[in-house]
């Protein structure tokens, strides 16, 4: 094959990085180009003069060229317009500026916190109150910012959190953090009270996840609070913690053991999943389809009402003895006027109550059992019957012995108001719509999957000569 094989000549000819030669007006090219620069140089200078001048401290820009007045109406502004959000962010843009005067750049961020409150950006809105309380502690923000920050962890549900903001902000002189007390350990890491409480939160708000859509942020915290008070008790905390603490090492112990990789660990999870996804999907489709209204409740009160009396109670106090003629004894010393609870303290068996003066704390229920006594249907019968500050005609026996009762108080039955059971018309309510709604839409996802069930094949084996059972759909 022939080749072509260049020369240096003709490489050359095609290669030229020569420069072309000046063809004349050269003075007038050169006295343009000294124009362009120095016009370039004062545009520059006069840019570097207005910079240097908005960064004076005494001419507090708000950016986008704005003084310090106009950014506080252009906030102010956008807040009258319901612009919330924004009107937060000019705020937060202008308490950024460099040289901005302490107090100046805390109130900047305190109105920041107020819009985004407005906004309903509770954990944000906190975050600028804090950031106000840092840039400067002003007195005359102070009381305005514990009531803002108080109504946001409110707004939010964190109560656990506003116990220990209230119990900081309340404190007397330096002291430690509130919540900040160890409560537990797990080798080097420490469990604080605060995170106890958090905890306790998180566990609560997941028994409420299931009807959480269908109560109002009002009703929610309520059964929130109503649950929280179950665990300021100390020993309700620490079967709380103990009960967290044995879960959590034995979490830790299966991951360190490789638990997590086993196959019939990952399908038991798998499982778990689905449930759990499954049960997600009809909470929502149930908070979708469900909206109690006040008259809603109201109506089912009203239609229910013999479901909410209360029956009638009684306290009382009693002498247990151990035979019959003890007891015939003292029902004649006390018709005769001797002290019911001093002969109780003299005499009676029951060492729960004895010192007491026979006393039984718990209330009696008609047509319950007797507290004190036990399930004691006739004594149950003749406290009902008799009148208050009456003792008992006659002994009773038990399995425990002989008892001789007195009534002290009596409280008849009375219908309990609907503000009494309010929670629980909601969820006796709220059940009784989940199973229609549930039912229903069950139904529509089985026609939607064209789900067949076939019952021959669950059934029985039948005679050759019967028929065959239908199919279902």
């Amino acid at each position: 094959m022939p080749q072509c094989v260049e020369t240096e000549e003709t490489m050359a000819e095609k290669l030229d990085f020569s420069l072309p030669e000046k063809k004349g007006n050269g003075s007038v090219g050169q006295t343009l180009m000294v124009l362009l620069l120095v016009a370039l140089t004062a545009l520059v200078a006069a840019n570097l003069a207005v910079t240097v001048r908005n960064a004076q401290p005494g001419t507090k820009q708000g950016g986008q060229g704005l003084s310090a007045e106009q950014v506080r109406q252009l906030a102010a502004k956008l807040g009258q317009r319901g612009l919330h959000l924004e009107a937060a962010g000019i705020w937060r843009d202008y308490a950024a500026l460099p040289h901005l005067a302490e107090a100046e750049r805390a109130k900047a961020l305190f109105h920041a916190g107020v819009s985004l409150e407005k906004a309903g950006q509770y954990g944000r809105a906190i975050e600028q109150y804090y950031r106000s309380e840092l840039a400067a502690p002003l007195d005359e923000l102070a009381g305005q910012i514990n009531t803002h920050v108080k109504q946001c962890f409110e707004s939010l549900g964190k109560f656990a959190a506003l116990r220990y903001e209230l119990m900081d902000r309340t404190s007397l002189g330096p002291v430690e953090a509130a919540g900040g007390k160890i409560v537990a350990e797990i080798g080097p890491e420490k469990i604080t009270e605060a995170e106890l409480d958090a905890m306790i939160e998180r566990t609560i708000e997941n028994q409420l996840a299931s009807v959480k859509a269908f109560l109002s942020p009002e009703q929610v915290n309520e059964q929130k609070q109503r649950l929280l008070a179950q665990y300021r008790a100390p020993q309700a905390r620490q079967q709380f913690l103990q009960g967290w603490l044995t879960q959590e090492i034995l979490y830790r112990q299966a991951l360190d053991e490789g638990l997590a990789d086993k196959p019939e660990t990952k399908q038991v999870l798998t499982d778990v999943t689905r449930g759990v996804l499954s049960q997600q999907l009809m909470d929502e489709k149930l908070a979708s389809r469900i909206h109690l209204t006040e008259t809603d409740l109201r109506t089912y009160y009203s239609a229910n009402r013999d479901q909410y009396v209360e029956p009638a109670r009684a306290k009382i106090s009693h002498i247990r003895v151990a035979d019959e003629d003890r007891a015939a004894e003292l029902l004649e010393r006390l018709s005769d006027g001797e002290d019911f609870a001093a002969l109780a303290r003299e005499f009676s068996q029951d060492e729960a109550t004895k010192a007491g003066g026979g006393a039984v704390a718990e209330e009696v229920v008609r047509g319950a059992y007797v507290p004190g006594i036990g399930d004691a249907e006739e004594i149950n019968k003749a406290i009902f019957a008799a009148g208050a500050a009456t003792v008992l005609a006659q002994a009773f026996q038990t399995d425990q012995g002989w008892e001789i009762v007195k009534v002290e108080e009596k409280r008849p039955e009375r219908q309990r108001s609907y503000e009494e059971v309010q929670q629980q018309v909601v969820q006796e309510l709220l059940r009784r719509k989940q199973q229609e709604v549930q039912q229903d839409y069950i139904q529509e996802m089985m026609d939607r999957h064209n789900v067949i069930v076939r019952t021959s094949a669950l059934a029985p084996a039948l005679p050759a000569d019967s028929q065959e059972p239908s199919t279902q759909k």
